[in-house]
């Protein structure tokens, strides 16, 4: 049986629904890409119609549409050979018609080793000659010089009032009786996620021709189980087995839950436990990233989860009491803006993406300087990453107003002209080339997709080691 959301998925820009300010913008950067050559971003949450909206715009032009996945094609040499040769091409065979290179899940050319994908895809979309389409969930996982060369449309969550004539309209393509409150719940409980709404009306109606109020189990889980409780479970009391069953009562899915752990764990693990636990982060990254990599074959998700639940459960020190601040959603949260300058120095410095600098090395790096100490290897590393006060104070854990982080910020920056050289940037000001080698290290598990060496957290250490 077909899925109703490719048997529905919009053929026009005008049947994309909930976003239409930004359907506009959109049809409007198509209609003046001879005059501005830009690429766009189209960033927004999972299951806005971000992806469907591309191709409708490709339909209602007349263009042919190209279709990559950066987590299928993401190095350098791969990203060069298909979009680049596909954005490059002035003509297609047959007359001049145009082609829309679209190029899905953008931002995970910063989700795994990216081997210079996303510096390679800012050379393409500078020299296009064929308009492109990024499609991202998060848009500052982007590379900073990829947002700069790009035009950016945000697609936002879809209320439920929007939802719920869409899903009104299958009922009755699919003739399907149906109760107006059974289709309100659908669209309360996935509110945002138009694909979500429409999985979960055709996983009620189940092959029957109506559907009630007692027929609606959105994805089969009980939604009045928390988040908050569930990491308090995971990160304080529950054992991997514990954590694993309490998973299955949450409404969130495996790469969900490793965005909220992977955001969340730092707010109670010591650093110790902090860096022991991003080997099992970092894995249930691998194990998701196959998922898209395999035709969506979700079964990968089981393994993802034992990774990202029972084992960041299991390297737990005992139990964590009190009362725990995780603040708000983790791809809504911006406001650390000393951690993201961390992690830009770090993958900066060692010519490596985000994702791996913010997962690999900067636990590693809090466990190593945690309090200062020692005080010499602190110092190495603020000269290393020209790190200031403030960013001292995040990575050590000590309070940035101290004499003690003052003083080791200063000798840092007299050690660093001497004696450390950071890598030089290229000619367009980028930082070195990941392509030097930006494997993301395997880990001990048998768990693991990929067992490699742990040599790119070793150097993104730096030499102050």
């Amino acid at each position: 049986m077909q899925e109703w959301t490719e048997r529905y998925r919009p053929q026009t820009l005008a049947a994309v629904r909930g976003n239409d300010a930004a359907r506009d913008a959109l049809a409007e950067w198509a209609e003046t890409w001879d005059d501005h050559g830009e690429a766009v971003v189209i960033h927004g949450s999972p299951g806005v119609g971000k992806t469907s909206a591309a191709h409708a715009l490709a339909a209602d032009r007349g263009w042919a549409a190209m279709e990559l996945n950066a987590s299928d094609v993401r190095t350098k040499d791969a990203i060069e050979r298909l979009a680049g040769r596909a954005a490059t091409n002035h003509t297609l065979t047959g007359g001049d018609r145009r082609q829309l290179v679209i190029v899905d899940e953008a931002d995970n050319l910063h989700h795994n080793a990216d081997h210079g994908g996303a510096a390679a895809i800012t050379r393409i979309v500078k020299a296009a000659a064929q308009p492109i389409v990024l499609i991202a969930n998060e848009y500052y996982d982007l590379a900073s010089g990829l947002r700069s060369a790009t035009r950016a449309i945000e697609f936002r969550d879809i209320s439920a009032r929007s939802i719920v004539p869409v899903l009104r309209d299958i009922c009755r393509k699919e003739e399907v009786t149906f109760e107006p409150a059974a289709l309100e719940a659908i669209a309360e409980a996935d509110a945002g996620d138009l694909r979500a709404a429409i999985h979960d009306l055709q996983a009620a109606v189940g092959g029957g021709d109506a559907v009630t109020v007692e027929d609606v189990r959105v994805d089969g889980r009980d939604r009045g189980v928390g988040i908050f409780p569930f990491l308090d479970a995971v990160f304080k009391t529950a054992d991997a087995q514990t954590a694993l069953q309490r998973s299955f009562d949450v409404d969130e899915t495996p790469e969900d839950l490793l965005r909220w752990i992977d955001d969340k764990v730092g707010a109670v693990y010591g650093y110790a436990e902090w860096a022991r636990a991003t080997e099992f982060l970092s894995n249930a990254a691998r194990w998701i990233a196959r998922v898209y990599t395999t035709d969506r074959t979700y079964r990968w998700w089981r393994y993802a989860s034992d990774n990202v639940v029972g084992g960041v459960a299991a390297v737990r020190e005992g139990d964590h009491g009190g009362y725990t601040r995780y603040g708000g959603p983790p791809w809504r949260n911006r406001s650390n803006k000393t951690r993201a300058f961390v992690v830009g120095q770090i993958a900066t410095h060692a010519g490596m993406s985000m994702q791996h600098a913010r997962r690999e090395v900067l636990p590693v790096l809090r466990a190593l300087t945690e309090l200062c100490s020692p005080r010499e290897r602190t110092v190495r590393m603020a000269g290393y990453y020209t790190l200031d006060a403030a960013a001292v104070a995040f990575v050590t854990g000590s309070g940035k107003s101290t004499t003690k982080v003052a003083e080791i910020v200063a000798d840092g920056q007299r050690l660093r002209a001497p004696d450390i050289a950071a890598p030089e940037p290229d000619a367009d000001g980028a930082p070195p080339d990941p392509d030097a080698g930006d494997d993301e290290p395997g880990t001990a598990t048998s768990a693991s997709p990929d067992a490699e060496g742990d040599g790119d957290t070793q150097a993104g250490l730096g030499e102050f080691l």
